[in-house]
């Protein structure tokens, strides 16, 4: 048995992180060898200060852009063989115009680093998630259906999808509103290597209450509570999380 160093950044705008960083600790801790240093961006990862480099990351941000140097130390930490899961909005940098909301291009580096690129989602409401792939990490896991935020990026040809949902339709309040002409196969989990390492980003997670949206209003009447209490993306998390440690070899490739 030996003690398995992690790094957890959660923080942002727009979503409910203290509940996010509650849940994602409860559920690595059911494993009491994984130890996770916090933060609130991605400044402190693998900087040396007081704590031991991750073996593995979790990131579930919003609106939060690594320094030069933040993101030469994730590309350090792939390029070494660590493995990093990112959820839901830690592939978007938003711009408000008043024209409406517009993502950061793919060319951005951090989200050239990550794979994709968040554009924008439908409002709220349920969908069919199921698994494209083999892959153990999502195998069983599908079809479910969950209610979320439908995340439409753009997906550079490096990454594999695992798992998808459809949708053709508008996306209200987005520079890009109109998702009707191309294919309505929209990737929800993805695997990314980079050098020797993986990324495992999964678009769903979620989660707002009642303070968690100042850029649109003081006070939310009705939280939304995401995907949170679906079975299937509770244990898709547990993978994920397992999978990132590399704490079970039944999640790996044969």
């Amino acid at each position: 048995m030996r003690r398995i160093d992690g790094h957890f950044v959660v923080g942002g705008m727009a979503h409910d992180f203290d509940f996010v960083r509650l849940q994602l600790l409860t559920l690595a801790a059911e494993d009491d060898r994984l130890r996770l240093r916090v933060s609130s961006s991605f400044e402190e990862v693998g900087d040396g200060a007081a704590a031991p480099d991750p073996t593995f990351l979790i990131s579930y941000t919003c609106n939060v852009a690594p320094s030069d140097t933040a993101i030469s130390r994730l590309q350090n930490f792939l390029a070494g063989g660590g493995r990093w899961v990112t959820l839901h909005a830690t592939n978007a940098l938003l711009d408000w115009r008043p024209e409406g909301v517009a993502g950061a291009p793919i060319t951005h580096p951090f989200l050239s680093l990550m794979g994709s690129s968040f554009q924008a989602h439908p409002p709220l409401g349920q969908f069919t998630v199921e698994p494209v792939s083999a892959h153990p990490v999502v195998a069983g896991l599908g079809p479910f259906d969950v209610e979320d935020e439908l995340y439409l990026a753009d997906l550079d040809g490096a990454a594999e999808v695992l798992m998808a949902t459809r949708f053709s339709g508008m996306a209200p309040g987005f520079i890009r509103s109109d998702w009707r002409d191309d294919d309505p196969v929209r990737p929800v989990v993805y695997l990314k290597q980079v050098g020797a390492g993986t990324i495992l980003h999964c678009a769903l997670g979620h989660r707002r209450g009642h303070y968690d949206a100042p850029h649109r209003t003081p006070y939310l009447p009705v939280c939304e509570d995401g995907p949170w209490k679906t079975p299937a993306f509770r244990m898709l998390l547990r993978r994920a999380i397992a999978w990132a440690a590399r704490t079970d070899p039944a999640l790996e490739m044969a």
